[in-house]
């Protein structure tokens, strides 16, 4: 960490480490003289260790919450009326708060408060999840069968058939009573406080992961510092798995839990009208962010820096061979430390500017790191691999919902216990691959070929694992038509079925889905109680074979089982991707000058959200919605798609995967290409200059390794 500086005008200050070296004689902040070594001892807010613990625990609830819209993207979409794509750019949203504000951090670097900055991010954070389930309170119950007047009760008469002579025929016009200013001027309110809400949640997070790591590493030992940061990172990268958990559990329960209708419902969590609770995981995860904040106001500007080294950390180092007991830096802690000194190192790049200075000579020293061909490809390949996983992390719950025909609660906890953990045990293998074997650049680019390759290989049987698309009366045979008004017109032509409505049921004989009773000619509803629930089924179905009695909704589908083979290799994909995240980073950290090392980094974390957070899930998402064969339609606007194309929305999900891992693939084929030539060109000079000298040098090598190897 190299010394901060301070803005134009500021009189010269002390450093720093000297600040922490006298901290226990000279004033600390707020003009309070410093408590004696029993005061500091008597108080655990003066405690790294306890701190390391606080800001685990805030790391936690701060992915957990940022992640848990994922979990629930496909409800969030049935419940108000949403596109894949609006929904893939309320993800992105999230990132666009986090972008807007990271370089105004990066300039402050640690002249601020740094404990209570971060507890006012966390509050933000808590506060914008609050406002993200404000929607669930302002909006109007649920009503799965919309075209039920209000004193009838849901999912009865009003989707049987009525004759057409007691009946008006329904008009293609989608103008309806439901249909008003308010009702529209509501569905624009919601929208917008769920857009507003991400933006928060992006910027309260700002201040919390870069400050928190920069506190650690400041006062801790520093021989603790890389053990600190590595529990930190442990604890912190079960915030996704646990999100996917909690919303797996939320999903569980009925969207309006809290308003349940009298007399219940007749929906079960396969219905795939069925909406979950998911406002109500905003509700625990914006709780646990708001507890794990308030420590933070306790905290210390400064506190004395930590005099004792672990024990049980000491005898790990003196038995391992690890760099770091030699007094260098190994890649793991130059991996953890990078993150910090990049918000430190964007103020380091010219001393005392000004904000205005700052923002304008920042362009150019970008432009310079972009020149560099090792870097450009290594970042090149992370986007590629970063909008693979910010494409499947939205919406991997609803594929897998859509096309193997399971509960978003179980998709959601297949990722969970699967997927996620599989990415974590993926980048530590990653990690000690690096340090155990003392990899070089070359033998890291080849490791990130590898894990490349194997990675795009398994995606390829994904093409193949799917469900055939559900036989739909009226759309699957004839989807130019109105839905029903042309598939079996005889048998139910005596009906007048509302064209709004969504009730679907199965013919179990023939495998055949209809929209509605009314669209199957049913004129009677059976209900059959049980101990637990009941079950609905509709009799007298004028298209149906011996006329029912038929389930309500919709067919089961016929390979299932295929979604633990799917996820299992999509696991182990995730797994051989994250092994190339080490590597890559190293090769960043060891490609570029000594000088330029910290703006690399944040450079890279920037280029990541431009290019691949903020594009690849609203990418995703138009995809997504191109494979709709059935749309809803809500005050003549089109809402949520109702059925896809099964074998449409596998290739062109797959595929885009496929898309984005061959690209990170060919930039590792490039960068190791270039290694190769640039390891030939210097085996050359060192063989003119002094034979034998031709080993190649680890990565994990000390300060004397030269960036030459690396030159364009």
């Amino acid at each position: 960490m190299g010394p901060r500086i301070g803005p134009v005008g500021e009189e010269p200050r002390m450093s720093d480490k000297d600040t922490k070296a006298m901290m226990s004689t000279e004033d600390i902040p707020q003009g309070k003289a410093s408590p004696n070594s029993q005061d500091l001892q008597r108080s655990v807010f003066y405690s790294i260790k306890f701190f390391v613990l606080c800001h685990s625990l805030l790391q936690l609830a701060q992915l957990m919450i940022s992640g848990y819209l994922k979990s629930s993207i496909s409800t969030v979409e049935k419940r108000f009326g949403l596109s894949s794509q609006t929904s893939g750019l309320l993800a992105a949203f999230n990132e666009v708060g986090n972008t807007a504000l990271i370089v105004f951090v990066s300039y402050f670097g640690s002249r601020v408060h740094r404990p209570r900055l971060i507890g006012y991010g966390a509050v933000l954070v808590a506060l914008a999840g609050l406002l993200m389930s404000l929607p669930h309170f302002i909006s109007e119950p649920y009503r799965y069968d919309r075209a039920s007047p209000v004193d009838m009760p849901q999912d009865f008469e009003a989707s049987l058939c009525q004759s057409k002579t007691l009946v008006p025929d329904p008009t293609p016009a989608p103008s309806n009573s439901s249909c008003s200013s308010y009702t529209e001027t509501q569905h624009l309110a919601v929208v917008g406080i769920m857009f507003t809400a991400q933006t928060l949640l992006g910027m309260g997070g700002v201040p919390i992961q870069p400050f928190g790591i920069s506190y650690i590493d400041d006062f801790a030992h520093n021989s603790n510092s890389p053990l600190y940061l590595g529990i930190l990172f442990a604890v912190t990268m079960m915030g996704p798995g646990m999100a996917y958990g909690l919303g797996g559990l939320m999903l569980r329960l009925y969207v309006d839990i809290d308003r349940m209708p009298e007399g219940g419902i007749s929906l079960t969590s396969k219905d795939p009208r069925w909406v979950g609770a998911w406002w109500l995981g905003f509700l625990i995860s914006a709780g646990a962010v708001a507890l794990a904040a308030i420590p933070y106001f306790f905290f210390p500007r400064e506190m004395p820096k930590e005099k004792h080294e672990l024990r049980f950390w000491r005898k790990v180092l003196t038995v391992s061979d690890s760099p770091v007991s030699k007094g260098e830096d190994s890649p793991s802690e130059q991996s953890l430390r990078e993150p910090l000194e990049k918000q430190d190192g964007l103020v380091q790049i010219a001393p005392d500017l000004t904000v205005i200075q700052f923002i304008k000579v920042f362009p150019r020293v970008l432009l310079r790191t972009l020149r560099h061909p090792i870097f450009l490809l290594v970042v090149l390949s992370q986007v590629c691999m970063s909008s693979m996983v910010a494409g499947m992390a939205t919406f991997l719950p609803k594929f897998l919902e859509r096309q193997f025909s399971v509960t978003a609660s179980y998709a959601n906890l297949l990722i969970g216990g699967l997927t996620i953990p599989s990415a974590i045990i993926g980048i530590v293998v990653g990690g000690m691959l690096v340090k155990r074997l003392h990899l070089g650049p070359m033998r890291c680019g080849a490791l990130c070929l590898l894990g490349a390759l194997f990675c795009l290989l398994l995606s390829l049987p994904l093409f193949f694992m799917g469900c055939p698309t559900h036989r739909i009366a009226g759309i699957t045979h004839e989807p130019g038509n109105l839905p029903g008004l042309e598939q079996f017109p005889a048998c139910r032509g005596n009906c007048s079925c509302p064209l709004d409505d969504f009730n679907p049921i199965c013919d179990p004989s023939t495998h055949v889905e209809y929209l509605t009773p009314c669209q199957a000619g049913c004129t009677s509803r059976v209900v059959q109680e049980a101990l637990d629930k009941s079950q609905v089924f509709y009799a007298n179905c004028s298209c149906v074979v011996g006329g029912g009695p038929v389930p309500a909704g919709s067919c089961d589908s016929a390979c299932s089982h295929l979604v633990l083979p799917f996820m299992f290799l999509v696991s182990l994909g995730a797994a051989l991707a994250s092994l190339t995240h080490t590597p890559s980073f190293m090769l960043i950290l060891r490609g570029v000058k000594k000088e330029d090392k910290t703006l690399a980094v944040g450079i890279q974390f920037m280029l990541l959200r431009v290019l691949a957070w903020m594009p690849s899930p609203v990418i995703h998402g138009s995809a997504i919605d191109t494979t709709c064969v059935y749309w809803a339609q809500s005050c003549g606007r089109r809402a949520v798609c109702r059925y896809y194309d099964h074998d449409l929305l596998r290739n062109r999900f797959v595929g885009l995967q496929f898309f984005f891992k061959t690209g990170s693939l060919a930039c590792f084929a490039l960068i190791l290409a270039i290694l190769r030539q640039q390891d030939k060109e210097e085996r050359t000079q060192v063989t003119v200059s002094i034979p034998g000298l031709q080993q190649q040098q680890p990565l994990v090598s000390g300060p004397e390794k030269k960036p030459e190897e690396f030159r364009a």
